[in-house]
């Protein structure tokens, strides 16, 4: 009689429940149900899995196996599944989720119980029996004190260490630890670890910090500090004095520091004594007074603004004070001039006088400064003014006209006029310009200029002479500069180390031309000068060399003041043959080995199985491969960059060509008509078969055209999809 069984379900169930508290217990029970022919003994064999890796194993002749895990820990959280194996049939339960809440108690150790002021505290907190990640979390509690807390992620282990540092002030301290872990997108946190004191030692006690004079200090008494304390040991002990952030003194290996000045009002404020052992350090604040022996004196004048030749009385003053040593002096960029040590000056001026004045105040080693006041000594102007302009004038161009006093103290207003019409007002040190922007062939009224300054004199006047040249008239007329141009031998490129040679040419302009040669990088530079009788120059550069490099141009004028900018030109400095082949030669040896070797690669590829993989040989120039991955046609794509000539060959026969189901042949479709847009309608596609409604078999490759200009017999790209499982 033959036996017939098969089953129904398998079912898996936990008790007591699918979230157990961590620590108590837990069963796993695996059910077969059956339907058999006849009542007849099977053996099961039953597997029960933990996210997918076998934890329980048993055989037994019953329909029920039970796992047993007497003290559940986080590390039981996770997926379960059943299997049953009997008579050659397999079945499976669905996965169960069961979730371990709670997390054990961590254990904080401390390396040391009794540390230093300065030192550190190094912790470890461990999780037993929990596996990570972890998030580890350290407390550092101080009485009446809010805990500092440092918290580590540990991804890999289930412990974690910290330092804390021991700061001035700790003396009991007391630290724990607790860890959390992330379930389901949720942070479950353990209860606190256990207490752990750790005492603290003072190596050195607070600095006393003290002043003497105690109290009523004015300037001119010497003041002295005194900064102490009382130390474990000598060794690595510091004391600073600083106020301000500005360190006075400072003193190492020693318990006490002195330090003493004779006291003025810029000594007032905070002090502050700080003592160093290592990283320990306590700080004292001192706040000292001082009070003013004498306010700052005032320099007064008997004119702030006079003529030259005049007499200048100077007198320094303290309010309420008179038994000080005086003295006068003028500022100077270079150290102030001292003129006279004494209460009063009275001086006869010059226009080098003019300046700012001070005096100083001497009583009992403090000296204090008054406040500068400035004195204006101005001198006469000449009664000739030099008017500087054009020695000709270019009809239908504009002139500019320069009035300059020889002598005479600024500030200096200037007046121009043509005929009797003031055109501008101009007011400077030494000189001023004006601009008549449009000379007309009936301006003959002449031009004037007047100047003035604070000289009691008065105002000076000078006249212009000014002589109209008609350009289409005037034998003598001045022909402006038109059309510069700049060439170059070698023109564009220039091997490292060797010569250049420019021409500067114009077509038409007065001689003599004035011809600029520049080199523009973030600025303009002036390479080269010159004027000559001539409507061109040569120039010759030895020795170009990489800096070389750049735009140049040049510029020439003449005395129609024009400056007439050429085109410019571009030259590039590049490396000599030697150094060329320098280069090649630690280059292209390696790139050479690796080409050969890649290409090995493909035509071994190439040869495994009936599935036909691209090779490609290229006769010149390197091979650069990039994949395209598309984001949703999952289309790979080869695309051949900078190929002189390229050509498919070693394809197995009647292999075929890669499949495109429909999803990919619609997909290229789009994409070949991006490609189709960027190259602005330069490439054609090839077809070899069209896609049928069925989606037969397909190739499709994108071909370019030759470019134009770059001396090659033609810049081609290829692209050829197929399915990515075929790579």
């Amino acid at each position: 009689t033959k036996l017939f069984f098969t089953f129904n379900t398998v079912e898996i169930k936990v008790q007591p429940s699918v979230k157990v508290k961590n620590g108590a217990r837990m069963s796993v029970v695996c059910h077969a149900d059956i339907s058999k022919s006849t009542d007849f003994q099977l053996k099961h064999n039953f597997t029960v899995f933990k996210n997918g890796k076998p934890v329980f194993m048993t055989v037994s002749d019953r329909e029920d196996a039970q796992y047993e895990i007497p003290v559940a820990r986080s590390s039981d959280t996770g997926e379960y599944e059943c299997t049953v194996e009997a008579g050659g049939k397999t079945k499976s339960s669905n996965s169960l989720h069961v979730w371990i809440t709670g997390m054990t108690k961590p254990i904080l150790t401390a390396e040391e119980k009794e540390v230093l002021e300065g030192e550190v505290v190094k912790l470890r907190c461990e999780l037993p029996e929990e596996v990570p990640p972890l998030y580890f979390f350290f407390r550092k509690i101080k009485m009446n004190s809010t805990p500092k807390e440092k918290h580590v992620y540990e991804p890999y282990r289930n412990f974690s260490e910290v330092n804390f540092s021991v700061e001035e002030g700790d003396n009991i301290l007391y630290f724990d630890c607790f860890g959390k872990r992330s379930v389901l997108l949720e942070f479950e946190s353990s209860e606190h670890s256990n207490r752990t004191l750790v005492t603290v030692k003072e190596p050195f006690i607070k600095p006393t910090l003290n002043a003497k004079p105690s109290g009523n200090i004015t300037e001119g008494d010497r003041i002295q500090f005194e900064c102490s304390t009382v130390v474990a040991r000598m060794r690595g002990i510091e004391i600073i004095l600083q106020k301000n952030k500005t360190i006075l003194k400072s003193v190492k290996d020693e318990k006490i520091l002195k330090y003493s000045a004779v006291a003025t009002l810029e000594d007032s404020g905070e002090y502050l004594c700080k003592v160093e052992q290592g990283r320990a350090s306590k700080t004292t604040k001192l706040n000292v007074v001082v009070s003013e022996l004498f306010p700052k004196p005032i320099l007064s004048a008997s004119m702030s603004n006079l003529d030259e030749n005049k007499e200048l009385t100077l007198s320094c003053s303290i309010s309420g004070f008179r038994k000080a040593n005086f003295s006068i002096l003028r500022k100077n960029s270079n150290g102030d001039i001292s003129l006279k040590n004494s209460r009063n000056l009275t001086m006869r001026v010059n226009v080098n006088d003019t300046g700012s004045f001070i005096c100083k105040a001497e009583v009992k080693g403090i000296v204090k400064e008054s406040k500068p006041v400035m004195i204006n000594i101005y001198g006469e102007l000449i009664q000739r003014l030099r008017s500087h302009g054009l020695p000709e004038v270019v009809l239908g161009k504009p002139l500019r006209l320069i009035c300059r006093s020889a002598m005479g103290t600024p500030p200096i207003t200037f007046r121009f006029h043509k005929g009797n019409e003031v055109k501008t007002i101009v007011t400077n040190n030494t000189y001023a310009t004006f601009l008549d922007e449009n000379i007309r062939q009936n301006d003959k009224k002449g031009y004037k200029c007047d100047a003035r300054n604070n000289h009691s004199s008065g105002m000076k006047t000078k006249l212009f002479l000014i002589v109209l040249i008609l350009i289409f008239f005037v034998p003598s007329s001045v022909v402006p500069i038109r059309s510069a141009s700049l060439g170059s031998i070698p023109y564009g490129k220039v091997e490292d180390g060797h010569e250049t040679t420019f021409l500067c040419s114009v077509k038409e302009g007065s001689w003599p031309i004035h011809f600029r040669i520049f080199r523009k990088t973030d600025h303009e530079v002036l390479l080269f000068e010159t004027s000559e009788n001539a409507d061109r120059i040569v120039w010759r550069k030895k020795a170009m060399n990489r800096q070389d490099t750049g735009t140049y141009y040049c510029m020439a004028s003449n005395r129609a003041n024009v400056d007439v900018k050429s085109h410019p030109i571009t030259i590039n400095v590049i490396l000599a043959v030697w150094q060329k082949g320098v280069i090649a030669a630690s280059v292209l040896i390696p790139i050479a080995g690796a080409v050969t070797f890649a290409s090995w690669w493909f035509l071994c590829k190439k040869k495994k199985g009936n599935e036909w993989s691209p090779s490609i040989c290229l006769v010149t120039n390197v091979l650069q491969l990039n994949l395209h991955l598309f984001q949703e046609q999952r289309l790979v794509g080869l695309r051949l960059q900078e190929m002189t000539r390229y050509k498919l060959k070693n394809l197995p026969k009647n292999a075929g060509w890669p499949k495109l189901n429909c999803k990919y042949a619609e997909a290229f479709q789009v994409y070949w008509t991006e490609w189709e847009h960027l190259s602005n309608g330069a490439g054609k596609a090839l077809v070899k078969q069209r896609p049928k409604s069925h989606c037969s078999d397909a190739v499709l490759g994108l071909e370019f055209s030759p470019v134009q200009g770059r001396g090659r017999q033609g810049l081609r790209s290829f692209l050829i999809p197929y399915r990515a499982m075929t790579i």
